[in-house]
């Protein structure tokens, strides 16, 4: 494997709307990460991932770009964003932007364009289809709910195709004039010194340009989930993803982070490595496992050991091939503290031997905002508390399952994106820190404990233990095992451990977390020492004794 800059680095995701508000407008912008970027860096990051922050009406909080090229006012303006580079650049810190091209905001001016002349050029940058019988042209559902299809505007039976909400008219890559124009944006980004991109929902590109109807899903409202089409059509997705890795992406030496899902094993070198269509891919089996129903209400927690299985499934998949974006939570998922852990271990402890386990597995990890901090769900107390698209739509199914109003709430409490977009806790004052102004969304109900200012006030807290984790991940005398070594499995006693080995031919490392109620003995021979550790544990007779919710990384002589 060809050795990358990117390799052994540590990313960390912003969701600027609540990460830092710098105007007192109540809404987190670039003037607020600009001012906290000496936390980043003090945290040890070495990429900085910003969820969208261009032009949009935020239907989809962002996710719906009406212009590629400009920043949304909300946020400042192009001049707040060149002052961001230079300074993440005197940091040592590269920043990486999302790129969101399966779709784009019906406010765009190609989409505009389309409706006002279904068969000007921009009608054919997107999926414009005769209905059938006088109905939808197919019978796939949205991500949001309902049909893919809406009518366009004036037109009696021509239909307009949306994986996501209804105001992301989805682009159609089948065109190779709009794939030049979203090469030319790219290069655009990457001229004004970004490192490279998270490709947001980019399997979504995959479709079958005839639009048959597929067998109805579980859900009983005769429609079937529209990712049944990209599933079917991953060949068409890996056509169009290996062209844009070819003439755009490996030419600039681009870093790029995929949001796919549910890959064959015989299929990962298409994805990573040296003939790769990214640098890496988010590890998503965890959240695959979990996520296999229809809808939220149907959805089982994994228990310890079933976390535990799909993350080893991920990284014995990737160990001979390329690394993988390892990741617990992202503005798309609940905290993982709450998601993946008993109850018992949903706490400091449990939280700093979670990080323990990402940030020593092989891959590239990526860190969500307040992740460090050890945030754990919001409590909301109406479904109105809420902003996402999806948890209004997960709520109407609940409700349409026949849950009461407190039950349907609880469902969202447990799995709701809405989790993960929460204001950044800054200290215990007034609004967090985070604004002067009441934020645009509720506080996590625990920000008066679980801040920034308490956490560094306090060298035993998951703040400090993120720390240390990610400086040993820089220490010259471990970095190249941490980097490149390979992923073994260490037998496990028992289902609430999670325990493994980075193995080189000149080091070991043991890396465990202990997430039951008794002590557990791991072999680990009668040379070794602890290099971090939380929680209480011995080295005795050639073994790691690990007290319950303990964790401790150790090099094995």
């Amino acid at each position: 494997m060809d050795r990358q800059w990117w390799h052994g680095k540590t990313a960390y995701q912003i969701y600027p709307k609540s990460f830092k508000d710098g105007n007192g407008d109540g809404i987190g912008d670039l003037r607020g990460i600009i001012d906290k970027l000496n936390y980043i860096k003090q945290l040890g990051i070495d990429i900085l991932w910003l969820s969208p922050i261009y032009r949009s009406p935020f239907i989809d909080n962002g996710y719906d770009i009406s212009d590629y090229q400009d920043i949304d006012p909300q946020f400042g303006n192009m001049d707040d964003f060149d002052e961001l580079m230079t300074k993440a650049h005197d940091l040592n810190i590269k920043v990486i932007m999302d790129l969101v091209v399966n779709h784009c905001s019906s406010e765009h001016e190609w989409f505009k364009k389309a409706c006002a002349d279904p068969y000007c050029e921009e009608a054919s940058y997107f999926y414009f289809r005769e209905g059938k019988d006088g109905r939808a042209p197919n019978n796939l559902r949205s991500n949001f709910g309902g049909s893919v299809w809406d009518k366009v505007p004036g037109q009696e039976n021509l239909y307009y195709c949306h994986f996501f909400a209804r105001e992301q008219p989805d682009l159609n890559w089948f065109n190779p004039r709009l794939r030049q124009r979203i090469y030319d944006l790219i290069n655009w980004w990457l001229d004004k010194g970004i490192a490279g991109f998270r490709i947001d929902a980019i399997m979504s590109i995959a479709k079958d340009p005839d639009f048959p109807d597929y067998p109805p899903d579980a859900l009983g409202d005769g429609l079937c989930a529209c990712g049944a089409m990209n599933e079917s059509c991953n060949d068409v997705a890996e056509l169009f993803l290996k062209e844009l890795q070819e003439e755009v992406f490996r030419p600039r030496q681009t870093f790029t982070v995929g949001e796919v899902f549910s890959i064959q094993p015989e299929n990962i070198e298409k994805y990573i490595g040296n003939k790769g269509n990214f640098s890496t891919i988010f590890d998503f089996e965890a959240r695959t496992a979990l996520c296999h129903h229809c809808a939220y209400y149907a959805y089982e927690k994994l228990s310890v050991a079933e976390f535990r299985d799909a993350l080893f499934k991920a990284q014995q998949l990737s160990n001979e091939h390329g690394f993988l974006a390892t990741v617990l939570e992202n503005h798309d998922e609940p905290r993982a503290l709450s998601c993946w852990l008993p109850a018992m271990w949903q706490n400091p402890m449990g939280a700093k031997a979670l990080g323990t386990i990402q940030l020593l597995l092989r891959g590239i990890p990526f860190v969500y905002q307040g992740q460090e901090l050890g945030m754990g769900n919001t409590h909301f107390n109406s479904i109105y508390e809420m902003k996402d698209l999806q948890s209004f739509e997960e709520y109407r199914r609940c409700l349409n399952h026949g849950l009461t109003d407190s039950v349907a709430l609880g469902v969202l409490n447990a799995q709701a994106r809405d989790h993960a977009r929460t204001p950044m806790p800054w200290d215990n004052s007034l609004n967090a820190g985070f604004s002067t102004s009441t934020p645009w969304m509720r506080l996590q109900q625990d920000y008066q404990q679980i801040n920034v200012k308490s956490e560094e006030q306090d060298r035993c807290s998951v703040l400090w233990h993120y720390r240390q984790l990610i400086s040993l991940r820089h220490n010259d005398n471990f970095k190249e095992t941490i980097t490149y070594g390979r992923f073994e499995p260490q037998p496990n006693p028992n289902r609430h451990t999670i325990a493994f080995r980075r193995v080189t031919d000149k080091q070991c490392l043991l890396v465990a977390s202990n997430f039951g109620e008794n002590p557990v003995w791991l072999d680990c021979g009668w040379q070794a020492r602890t290099l971090l550790s939380s929680g209480e544990h011995q080295l005795k007779d050639g073994h790691l004794i690990l007290e319950a919710g303990a964790s401790a990384v150790i090099q094995i002589y």
